[in-house]
């Protein structure tokens, strides 16, 4: 395989990768706005993170809701993607307390309350393959 070859095809396994990592990234956003999805995440918010009843745990869930989606959608679009590759790392680390808190209530979380290493490689991983998709 020559390299022009290889160049075309690294473009299209990270085209395939983009989509799909913008697809679950647009597919969970939508999911925030699911009624009971969006309570069971806003119970996953810790107390400490909940601020003096300036903005509800939900109106925390409907607004990382729509940064999924624009990091998503943002993927796709050259001009915004890494901007949003950039801004879905950290997205990703700041919604690690809420996953975390929630790793540790797996009575009330049940399969959403991923223990706590796996959940932090997995994101690990995810931020690193959307740094690839928005970079390359």
């Amino acid at each position: 395989m020559d390299s022009a070859t290889g160049s075309v095809t690294l473009d299209v396994v990270v085209t395939i990768l983009r989509i799909l990592i913008a697809v679950v990234f647009i597919g969970m956003g939508v999911n925030h706005f699911v009624p009971r999805s969006a309570r069971t995440m806003a119970a996953m918010i810790p107390p400490w993170l909940r601020p003096d009843g300036r903005v509800t745990p939900l109106t925390l869930v409907y607004l990382t809701g729509v940064c999924e989606i624009a990091g998503g959608l943002g993927l796709l679009f050259p001009p915004t993607r890494i901007a949003a590759g950039i801004a879905l790392v950290l997205f990703l680390a700041c919604v690690f307390p809420a996953n975390a808190y929630a790793a540790g209530r797996r009575e009330k979380f049940g399969a959403l309350a991923i223990p706590f290493w796996p959940r932090l490689v997995g994101q690990v991983v995810l931020a690193a393959l959307v740094l690839v998709v928005a970079f390359l």
